[in-house]
């Protein structure tokens, strides 16, 4: 019926695609728009309450309380901040894995899966020496975080890590910093004993941390040095072309663990034994 009189509108307006106004039925319009909005806004309303209603996982931070501030390093995948997580002094690493576009859905489905498992294990760790966890988020386009000159929104390819602030900084800084004088032999042997005894507490709990050096042990106010960046070293990497698939940076690599080194272990020996007193 409707479609009848709006043909015949048209032909009363000369054919040519126009319609008469009067012929126009503006409370059908009316109500229609009216449909829509409707669904429109019942769809929105329905994705908000879904998004509320996800389980959050127990390392899942409230975005609302992290404040990020100043840039203290920076790394191919991404930057670390200086930051305030519900009232307490904190590292904010927010790791970046590429263009968006560049990953398939499959594989930035398979990254997720992963950083969410390491992260899963890493905030129940509990040890002097290591790097206390606080929490992550994997990244939405939804998700602002503050800052201290407004607000900055995360991409969906982005995820946000915290861990507790350590002001001594890296170990290395901290050796290139005391390498004219000597540290004291104490000072050595408190170092060995809190690496030891942290690596030990890894593999207590059944983790091989797979990249160890000196960039990823930190020092507190005290001095005592911490385990850092367990479980997403590699996702952490400088240079790229430093890393292994799973063993961490080629340096520091045991030689009996390079795919590619051939030596003889009495060769080895001699070369050593040169070192040592």
């Amino acid at each position: 019926m409707r479609e009848r009189e709006r043909e015949s509108a048209m032909k009363e307006g000369g054919g040519d695609g126009f319609v008469r106004a009067d012929q126009i039925d503006l409370k059908n319009l009316d109500e229609q728009l009216e449909r829509h909005l409707s669904r429109a806004l019942t769809m929105e309303k329905r994705k908000e309450e879904e998004r509320r209603e996800r389980r959050r996982e127990e390392w899942e931070i409230d975005p609302s309380k992290l404040v990020i501030k100043g840039v203290i390093a920076r790394g191919t995948f991404g930057t670390v901040h200086r930051g305030v997580y519900d009232g307490q002094d904190v590292a904010v690493k927010l790791l970046d894995w590429g263009e968006e576009g560049n990953k398939t859905d499959s594989e930035v489905a398979a990254v997720r899966a992963a950083f969410s498992q390491e992260v899963s294990v890493w905030h129940k760790l509990d040890h002097p020496n290591v790097t206390k966890f606080i929490g992550a988020a994997i990244g939405a386009t939804d998700l602002n975080i503050q800052t201290e000159n407004g607000h900055l929104g995360m991409a969906s390819n982005v995820c946000c890590v915290i861990v507790e602030y350590l002001p001594g900084g890296a170990l290395k800084s901290f050796l290139i910093k005391h390498h004219r004088r000597k540290l004291a032999f104490k000072v050595v042997v408190q170092i060995a004993l809190d690496l030891a005894r942290g690596l030990s507490y890894l593999h207590s709990q059944k983790i091989v941390h797979r990249d160890v050096k000196t960039e990823n042990m930190l020092l507190d106010r005290t001095g005592t040095v911490k385990i850092a960046d367990f479980g997403v070293a590699r996702i952490e990497a400088q240079n790229p072309n430093d890393m292994t698939g799973e063993t961490g940076t080629l340096g520091y690599m045991a030689p009996e663990v390079c795919p590619f080194v051939t030596f003889h272990l009495g060769n080895f020996y001699i070369r050593f034994s040169n070192y040592v007193a």
